[in-house]
């Protein structure tokens, strides 16, 4: 397991123009260590699959730029705390639905204005890109066990972000995001 403030492939090198499965959070903060675990348990679920990368990372903001750069579609996985639904649920919203930033700090960028800032530095960012981010209880509390209802959302969290992982990859070169997704409304 990478130790704190590193990132790595959980399933192998990095390869340009394959599909990136990148969990965001920390493991010492209780329930933002959610996309962290469910990327763990995606990793070992797809060891086998050559054309899907899985990775973890503490980073965020520009940092983000090195982890994406050159794959063709990305999966990201991540608490998010809205208190508009219970705690355990996985909003899957599109790319347009992620509210933008506002921030005038680069440790700040969200995933759409970071996906811009490497398309206006030349970087290959990937066409598509599926978001997982799963309703969290609490995200600030130091520790590193998930609270109950987040527990139980990791099974059924995974098998929806393998399913999306091995569907990307079968998609190949298509640039525009699967038609068959079922975006939930970003509350």
């Amino acid at each position: 397991m990478p130790r704190r403030g590193d990132s790595r492939w959980l399933g192998g090198v990095a390869a340009p123009g394959k599909v990136l499965v990148l969990g965001l959070g920390n493991d010492i903060l209780t329930d933002d260590a959610v996309g962290l675990r469910v990327v763990r348990l995606v990793g070992e679920r797809l060891a086998g699959e050559r054309d899907i990368r899985v990775r973890e990372t503490m980073e965020m903001g520009l940092a983000l730029l090195d982890e994406i750069e050159g794959c063709d579609a990305l999966v990201l996985v991540d608490a998010v705390q809205t208190g508009r639904v219970e705690p355990g649920h996985c909003h899957e919203p599109t790319l347009d639905e992620v509210p933008r930033v506002a921030s005038t700090s680069p440790h700040f960028l969200g995933v759409g204005e970071t996906l811009a800032l490497g398309r206006q530095l030349g970087l290959t960012m990937p066409g598509r890109v599926r978001i997982f981010a799963i309703e969290v209880a609490d995200a600030r509390t130091l520790g590193e066990g998930l609270t109950e209802p987040v527990a139980r959302a990791l099974a059924p969290t995974v098998e929806r972000v393998v399913e999306a992982s091995l569907a990307l990859a079968g998609e190949g070169g298509a640039t525009a995001r699967g038609a068959s997704q079922a975006a939930v409304s970003w509350p």
